[in-house]
């Protein structure tokens, strides 16, 4: 997530009321996860496990709680509680904007698209032409959409991410600043749900096609010309590379890769990063001919130890 405009590292400091090490007019641009971060963003970490990650990531302004040595051109905010003041830094660049309309005045509509009755279409909403967006769709703030576009009805685009720091009273949200992107002549099935970045993109690329009741997380990058059927579970910052094809009840765990024209079958468990141009099944995912192979010898112990008697 970018700023409107550049800041000094006082100014970010004097706006957590926290202690800096750098120069004072060091440029801060932004703001992102470690996943996709970039020169002039501020990236927070919590942990001592992933201080060096946070320290040589491509971020040039780490928001730390413990006193280190800074890294050659880099600066550092010391912050008692790093992730309450990253929330803090996305209220204040992306607030909240309560609507009052169904269709945001904000928003900007292409030529031919057509919205059903009991949509809502958020704040700076971008859609494009010839879209289809059903009844009861719900597109919140700054969601970008291409041409030729179907939604059906009951789709959520741009819930909050699915991201929570457990304190002793509970937990924790980390506020969601991102956006969802989707790209031209995609088809979104009903009741299908799909999650903002916490500062980036999740993004769906064009032609890929989503069946009914499909979950997308946060920061997930699906590619281009994807088929994915009913009831699977994206997990968040995952990357679907162009052409993968995920059949029913296919989940995935977080931070993964399948490569492209990757075939999913059905009900099966992404646990890892996959291939591409493969066949893939079962939990733990295997390659579909090996798990087959398994299954059938499977069937085969109880013939083996009538023999053994």
């Amino acid at each position: 997530m970018k700023f409107p405009k550049v800041h000094s590292l006082e100014e970010i400091a004097s706006l957590l009321n926290c202690e800096f090490i750098g120069n004072k007019d060091f440029e801060v641009l932004g703001m992102n996860e470690i996943h996709v971060v970039e020169s002039g963003d501020i990236v927070f970490v919590d942990h001592p496990k992933y201080y060096d990650k946070a320290l040589q990531s491509a971020a040039t302004i780490v928001l730390i709680n413990k006193k280190v040595d800074c890294p050659e051109g880099k600066a550092l905010l010391i912050s008692d509680d790093p992730f309450r003041d990253f929330n803090m830094l996305t209220k204040h660049f992306k607030p909240f904007q309560f609507a009052n309309v169904a269709i945001s005045s904000s928003a900007q509509i292409g030529e031919g698209t057509v919205i059903q009755p009991n949509s809502f279409i958020g704040n700076h909403v971008t859609i494009g032409k010839n879209c289809l967006i059903h009844s009861n769709v719900s597109i919140y703030d700054h969601t970008i959409i291409g041409d030729n576009v179907i939604i059906h009805a009951g789709t959520i685009l741009g819930a909050d991410a699915f991201y929570y720091k457990k304190r002793p009273d509970g937990f924790d949200q980390l506020i969601s600043g991102g956006r969802v992107v989707i790209e031209d002549n995609v088809g979104i099935g009903a009741l299908c749900t799909i999650d903002k970045g916490v500062t980036g993109d999740t993004t769906i690329g064009e032609g890929t096609k989503l069946d009914n009741q499909v979950h997308v997380g946060h920061d997930t990058i699906i590619g281009k010309k994807c088929l994915i059927a009913s009831q699977t579970g994206i997990a968040g910052c995952v990357i679907i590379e162009d052409e993968v094809t995920l059949w029913g009840q296919v989940g995935t765990t977080s931070g993964i890769t399948i490569g492209s024209k990757a075939v999913v079958m059905g009900q099966t468990g992404v646990t890892k990063s996959v291939e591409g141009g493969k066949s893939y099944f079962g939990t733990p995912i295997e390659e579909s001919r090996e798990k087959l192979k398994q299954l059938a010898n499977i069937k085969k112990i109880p013939e083996i130890l009538n023999k053994l008697k």
